[in-house]
């Protein structure tokens, strides 16, 4: 039964996920077309602003919230149950409104001293709308998920977007220019907001029973929010440190280059990232796992799942960056239009940091698995300040390229760090001969890509033959083993038009030996 709720939630959180990062790039795409490359770039300054106030003002509580409320519900104590989403969201919405008054008082020397760029006040005054919103849909997402509601996480994302993107493109189309798209976001968390109240109060306040509000003392409430705080502040110092390897690049490509130059940068980051929603899922779904062999101190089982789990995100992610790579372009083109070609370089570069982005997520989820959460934070802290110096630097000499590959070189050295600890601390020995026959997959189908002209049609038709060039080296290499073999045989089932293909080309690699050892 637990199972089998843990298994249903992770489906539809992954589900939640790929709706926001959907809702993210029609968000994206059609500012970017409404407003060309010089309001698109202010618009994009002000997404670290919200990414980070965000984090800052929830403090990593939703998590926490999530944590505390599943296990007090566990123990059949509601009336905790209630009184950490309640105490979590007062602390919230305090700190929210704190520091959206601290942006709106620092937004001119933001814009003026750092950026020198006056423009973007306007657009940084409205994200102090936003704040005090998202975090109260941030602690009750947290209180759905620890009661294993994920599909309200769903539908309270699902609102979100659709609002955001509405509002927006109402909002520029009345004349609000870049400011129009961050109070098209504000609307949305407004919507958002409203609909998480409606959801708690119609579906989890029944569930949690009747509420007394002198429960608790004041300073019993004080010391609940230490106790919170104790476990969500680390979160918070990760998610802002991964807020910062991934935008780190556009603030310094604010504060040296033209808003235009920031526009072009911003239409290539989400593109890049694209990957990460595959790790993302295998991480969702790799944790539990994980945490489970190594309570049972199965470490058969535990290496199985390590290495399986990195050869497969290997396998998936790395031709799917190798072909945005190469097809950057065309790409942008069709997403963004032609007045975006010069984003086509970073994206070349960026998309590249990413797949090293992935393996380094796949292996926090392994370190936090087995019960070290710490390690990765540290590990992404030191990355975080890689990332700055390197930006600095190499933004001034080679532009928006040098913040591309600034961000990759950062992502680089997370990634070897962090697999050489997960050696080092589970004694894994990785199949580097393996590893290495994928990698030369990715290269012969990378070559047969670049042969194909650059264009939009070029880029279909480079898809389609680079994955029949890619699946075909794999073979040839004897990149699989059997229980690969018996894993694709299990889930061809449910793939119904294509089960008899797979079947035949598994028994071709069995008939001809065509088996990594």
């Amino acid at each position: 039964m637990a199972g089998s709720k843990i298994l249903r939630g992770s489906f539809l959180l992954i589900i939640g996920n790929i709706i926001f990062r959907i809702g993210g790039y029609v968000y994206r795409v059609l500012m970017s077309r409404m407003l060309g490359p010089e309001g698109y770039g202010l618009l994009g300054l002000t997404f670290p602003f919200q990414g980070m106030f965000q984090i800052l003002s929830a403090g990593g509580l939703p998590p926490a919230i999530a944590k505390y409320v599943a296990e007090y519900n566990a123990k059949d104590d509601k009336q905790m149950a209630r009184q950490v989403i309640i105490t979590s969201t007062k602390f919230m919405v305090v700190m929210a409104i704190i520091l959206s008054i601290i942006l709106l008082f620092s937004s001119d020397w933001i814009a003026n001293v750092i950026f020198n760029k006056p423009e973007v006040v306007w657009c940084l005054r409205a994200v102090c709308l936003i704040t005090p919103f998202s975090v109260v849909v941030g602690a009750l997402r947290g209180a759905f998920q620890a009661l294993y509601k994920a599909e309200y996480i769903v539908y309270n994302r699902m609102i979100e977007q659709v609002f955001i993107v509405c509002f927006a493109v109402i909002f520029v189309s009345l004349g609000f220019y870049s400011v129009g798209g961050v109070l098209g976001t504000a609307g949305g968390f407004v919507a958002s907001a409203i609909s998480a109240i409606l959801i708690y109060r119609h579906y989890i306040v029944p569930m949690l029973g009747k509420y007394d509000d002198s429960f608790l003392s004041f300073h019993e409430e004080l010391k609940l929010i230490v106790t919170l705080l104790r476990f969500a502040i680390p979160v918070a110092i990760t998610a802002l440190s991964e807020i910062a390897i991934y935008d780190i690049g556009t603030l310094i490509i604010g504060v040296f280059m033209l808003t235009s130059d920031v526009g072009y940068y911003t239409a290539a980051d989400p593109i890049s990232r694209i990957p990460l929603i595959i790790s993302l899922s295998v991480s969702t779904i790799l944790l539990p796992a994980v945490a489970e062999a190594h309570t049972l101190h199965n470490e058969k089982l535990l290496q199985r799942y390590i290495l399986d789990c990195i050869r497969y995100s290997i396998i998936v992610v790395l031709p799917l960056c190798v072909g945005i790579s190469i097809f950057a372009m065309p790409l942008l083109v069709l997403l963004f239009g032609t007045s975006y070609i010069p984003s086509s370089g970073v994206l070349s570069i960026l998309v590249i940091g990413m797949a090293f982005y992935t393996v380094f997520m796949i292996a926090c989820s392994i370190l936090q698995g087995i019960g070290l959460p710490r390690l990765p934070m540290y590990i992404l802290v030191s990355g975080t300040i890689v990332n700055l110096l390197l930006n600095v630097l190499l933004v001034q000499f080679f532009g928006i390229i040098g913040a591309a590959i600034g961000t990759s070189i950062a992502t680089l050295f997370l990634m070897i760090i962090i697999v050489l600890l997960l050696i080092k601390v589970t004694g894994v020995k990785l199949p580097l001969k393996n590893i290495a026959f994928i990698v030369l997959a990715n290269i012969c189908m990378g070559v047969v890509c670049f042969l194909i002209p650059n264009t939009i049609l070029g880029m279909f038709v480079g898809s389609v033959l680079g994955c029949i060039v890619y699946i075909i080296c794999l073979i040839l290499f004897k990149v699989f083993n059997r229980n690969d073999l018996k894993f694709i045989q299990s889930y061809s089932s449910k793939f119904k038009y294509f089960k008899c293909f797979i079947d035949k080309l598994v028994k071709i690699i069995e008939d001809h030996n065509l088996i990594y050892d």
